[in-house]
Protein backbone atom coordinates (compact mmCIF):
# COMPACT_ATOMS: atom_id res chain seq x y z
CA UNK A 1 0.00 0.00 0.00
CA UNK A 2 1.14 3.49 -0.41
CA UNK A 3 -0.44 6.52 0.75
CA UNK A 4 0.26 10.50 0.86
CA UNK A 5 -1.59 13.07 2.44
CA UNK A 6 -3.41 15.88 0.30
CA UNK A 7 -4.72 19.19 0.66
CA UNK A 8 -7.17 20.29 -1.08
CA UNK A 9 -6.61 23.95 -2.84
CA UNK A 10 -10.04 24.44 -4.87
CA UNK A 11 -12.09 26.79 -3.44
CA UNK A 12 -15.12 24.71 -3.70
CA UNK A 13 -13.53 21.81 -2.35
CA UNK A 14 -13.78 18.31 -4.24
CA UNK A 15 -17.60 18.76 -5.42
CA UNK A 16 -18.89 18.64 -8.40
CA UNK A 17 -16.60 19.12 -11.54
CA UNK A 18 -13.32 18.65 -9.43
CA UNK A 19 -14.80 15.42 -7.82
CA UNK A 20 -15.78 14.31 -11.25
CA UNK A 21 -12.26 15.04 -12.96
CA UNK A 22 -10.44 13.02 -9.70
CA UNK A 23 -13.02 9.92 -10.24
CA UNK A 24 -12.67 10.29 -14.17
CA UNK A 25 -8.73 10.08 -13.00
CA UNK A 26 -8.78 7.07 -10.45
CA UNK A 27 -10.31 5.06 -12.66
CA UNK A 28 -8.23 4.89 -15.08
CA UNK A 29 -5.87 2.90 -12.44
CA UNK A 30 -5.99 -0.90 -11.74
CA UNK A 31 -5.68 -0.37 -8.12
CA UNK A 32 -7.65 -0.13 -4.97
CA UNK A 33 -7.81 3.32 -4.44
CA UNK A 34 -9.27 5.09 -1.00
CA UNK A 35 -9.20 8.62 0.81
CA UNK A 36 -9.82 9.07 4.51
CA UNK A 37 -10.30 12.39 6.34
CA UNK A 38 -7.03 12.92 8.40
CA UNK A 39 -7.94 12.42 11.74
CA UNK A 40 -11.29 10.26 10.92
CA UNK A 41 -10.93 6.42 10.54
CA UNK A 42 -13.86 6.12 8.05
CA UNK A 43 -12.16 5.26 4.15
CA UNK A 44 -14.20 6.35 0.70
CA UNK A 45 -13.73 4.51 -2.21
CA UNK A 46 -11.47 7.13 -4.72
CA UNK A 47 -13.59 5.81 -7.59
CA UNK A 48 -17.22 6.09 -6.30
CA UNK A 49 -18.79 9.87 -7.31
CA UNK A 50 -20.99 9.23 -4.95
CA UNK A 51 -18.79 8.14 -2.16
CA UNK A 52 -16.02 11.12 -3.02
CA UNK A 53 -18.81 13.63 -3.06
CA UNK A 54 -20.60 12.27 0.23
CA UNK A 55 -17.11 13.15 1.94
CA UNK A 56 -17.70 16.71 1.62
CA UNK A 57 -13.44 17.64 1.19
CA UNK A 58 -13.70 21.15 1.50
CA UNK A 59 -11.06 23.80 0.68
CA UNK A 60 -8.14 23.66 2.84
CA UNK A 61 -8.99 20.18 4.67
CA UNK A 62 -6.50 17.22 4.32
CA UNK A 63 -6.96 13.79 3.68
CA UNK A 64 -4.89 10.37 3.26
CA UNK A 65 -4.94 9.75 -0.39
CA UNK A 66 -4.42 4.92 -0.19
CA UNK A 67 -3.58 2.96 -3.48
CA UNK A 68 -3.06 -0.77 -3.23
CA UNK A 69 -2.54 -3.07 -6.47
CA UNK A 70 0.08 -2.98 -8.95
CA UNK A 71 -0.11 0.59 -10.45
CA UNK A 72 -0.32 2.30 -6.68
CA UNK A 73 2.46 4.75 -6.42
CA UNK A 74 1.21 5.59 -9.96
CA UNK A 75 -2.17 6.17 -8.71
CA UNK A 76 -1.49 8.35 -5.59
CA UNK A 77 0.77 10.34 -7.24
CA UNK A 78 -1.39 11.10 -10.16
CA UNK A 79 -3.99 12.09 -8.14
CA UNK A 80 -2.85 13.67 -5.80
CA UNK A 81 -1.06 15.85 -8.39
CA UNK A 82 -4.20 16.82 -9.84
CA UNK A 83 -5.83 17.94 -6.44
CA UNK A 84 -2.79 20.00 -5.83
CA UNK A 85 -3.90 21.44 -9.14
CA UNK A 86 -7.58 21.63 -9.01
CA UNK A 87 -8.82 25.45 -9.52
CA UNK A 88 -12.15 26.69 -10.58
Amino acid sequence: MYSREITVVNETGLHARPASDFVKLAGTFQSKIELRRLGDQDTYNAKSIIMLMSMGLAEGETAILSAEGQDEKEAVDALAELVANLKE
